[in-house]
């Protein structure tokens, strides 16, 4: 079997005991190599590919590699793969579905936190001799504890369940919407109960998007659900910067309808520093003070990379001896 690697090969080599895989197999680091010619140059031949969640897995590609039997995302998304190519060729498409719950969840968690506490302003007024006005200014101006918070989470699948049980340790009220809601049981597992977005935009004071990027969910916080949210709220994004419209954020920002937002993810990626986001937070220090950015680490945990590589591994060993792998995402 001979597998390349779309993905950082320092990563790879971290989390894999090759002493544990067989000594036939061969391996192409490929890194983040995007031109189809060169890629199939390195590995044109091979029987299996793991790409990096964000890494572009074209139809050019997957039509060009005779011996293509599985592409694997090393994360949860898979959107940069062309599903229709792999139908089509019988590969099968599989990702980590899962394996970054509770390190996402966490990532939200702190999010919240960082964004209620004017964590990021607060280090840089310490670190400008600032420490009794900030102080003041916040004693006065009132901190809002998390657990006072009506949270509503948009897309409950394993991440917006995990942040829903973290939330109920801090007594938040927590809501949630999905397309087909939980059972009343879970609802009661999890204390959360059901609401339409509309709903859930206009009553809670934070919103925290768990939803796939696709073609439905693109931009799917524009100007007009931008417009529906509780004045003064808090937008939370650990899902993918494409369901965010920058620059209705933006414009809710500036004028107040939102309070703020906390961000793990933002469009385009690689996020470069002429990102209208970024641009907008050097020329604006009042918009700076309402924004937290994270470089899309949520999920970037050690115990996630385990459970990731483990899963990985085995399903690139089911297909090599002939078995059906698990977390398949499209219909081969």
């Amino acid at each position: 079997m001979k597998i390349m690697f779309m993905t950082l090969r320092d990563r790879v080599e971290r989390f894999t005991d090759f002493s544990n895989l067989s000594k036939d197999w061969e391996y192409v680091f490929a890194g983040y190599e995007k031109d189809t010619a060169k890629l199939l140059e390195m590995g044109g031949d091979a029987d299996a590919i793991l790409a990096d969640a964000i890494t572009p897995v074209p139809k050019e590609l997957i039509e060009a590699m005779p011996n293509l039997k599985i592409i694997h995302s090393e994360g949860v998304g898979y959107e940069g793969i062309n599903l229709a190519a792999a139908d089509e060729k019988h590969i099968y498409v599989c990702n980590n579905r899962g394996a970054n719950k509770t390190a996402v969840a966490e990532q939200a968690v702190m999010l919240m936190l960082m964004v209620l506490r004017h964590a990021v302003t607060g280090h840089n007024r310490v670190l400008e001799g600032r420490q009794i006005e900030a102080k003041a200014s916040w004693s006065m101006e009132g901190i809002s504890e998390l657990g006072s918070m009506h949270v509503g989470i948009i897309g409950m699948g394993d991440i917006g369940i995990e942040t829903a049980k973290l939330l109920n340790a801090f007594g938040c009220r927590v809501s949630y919407n999905k397309r087909y809601p939980l059972s009343p049981s879970q609802e009661k597992e999890y204390n959360v109960t059901y609401m339409s977005v509309d709903d859930i935009l206009k009553n809670c004071d934070i919103v925290s998007l768990h939803i796939p990027s696709n073609k439905e969910t693109f931009e799917y916080m524009n100007e007009e659900r931008f417009a529906m949210m509780k004045k003064g709220s808090i937008l939370i994004n650990t899902a993918r910067g494409e369901v965010v419209k920058n620059e209705a954020l933006l414009e809710a920002l500036k004028s107040g309808q939102i309070a703020a937002a906390g961000l793990d993810v933002l469009a385009p990626e690689p996020v470069k520093e002429d990102n209208i986001v970024v641009k907008a937070m050097k020329n604006d220090g009042e918009l700076a003070e309402k924004i937290v950015l994270a470089p899309h680490i949520g999920g970037l945990t050690v115990q996630t990379f385990d459970k990731i590589y483990g899963t990985i591994w085995s399903n690139f060993k089911k297909v090599c001896a002939g078995e059906t792998p698990v977390n398949i995402v499209n219909h081969p």
